[in-house]
């Protein structure tokens, strides 16, 4: 079996929540109380993405880096 890596953005909401994304996966996306729950959630939604994801687009994909970017007169 193939082994296929990730990269998953987390954030933290207002009540704690934590939720990861896998910005290359269309719809994939969980929450949990903890880091560790939400990991767990996020690969069993994964693996439900990938079922009906072409593999093949995805590993086109190569994570650059994150940047910020502040705006002034918002």
């Amino acid at each position: 079996m193939k082994t296929m890596q990730f990269i998953v953005y987390i954030e933290q909401d207002e009540d704690g929540i934590f939720i990861g994304s896998i910005p290359f996966v269309p719809s994939c996306y969980a929450q949990g109380k903890t880091q560790e729950e939400m990991i767990k959630n996020l690969e069993n939604v994964l693996k439900l993405c990938l079922r009906n994801t072409n593999k093949t687009e995805i590993q086109k994909h190569h994570f650059i880096g994150i940047q910020n970017l502040k705006l002034s007169h918002v």
